[in-house]
């Protein structure tokens, strides 16, 4: 049986490292529980720095297809804080509405159950 896939949404531009740290954390929360994650930090490194791909419209263009490619062999989308003032964020949505995805807006809090042994 395969994990279950998540995408990672947010805002990145204009923000201090372009919320990386923040992708980062939820993408290590997500997989914690049990998730396969599809991180767009991790897709955008492939294709060069964020002030490169930032600086070259053909090239931020590559990017989003490459996370719309990704959102698309998705289960589910995480929308963190501030999706909805971004462009990105929001175009991601509507694929994710799309296609039927589970829909989990921060700040979900995944709390694995621990199980004890039975005395």
């Amino acid at each position: 049986m395969r994990k279950p896939k998540i995408y990672i949404a947010g805002p990145m531009r204009g923000l201090p490292d372009f919320n990386y740290p923040k992708f980062d954390q939820y993408a290590q929360a997500h997989m914690a529980v049990g998730w396969e994650v599809e991180n767009p930090v991790e897709i955008g490194a492939g294709y060069g720095t964020p002030e490169q791909i930032n600086a070259d419209p053909a090239l931020l263009a590559a990017v989003m297809a490459a996370e719309i490619h990704a959102l698309e062999t998705c289960d589910a989308i995480y929308l963190l804080d501030g999706w909805q003032n971004s462009e990105g964020a929001r175009n991601e949505l509507a694929v994710a509405i799309f296609y039927r995805l589970k829909i989990y807006l921060a700040p979900v809090v995944y709390i694995p159950l621990i199980c004890r042994d039975e005395p």
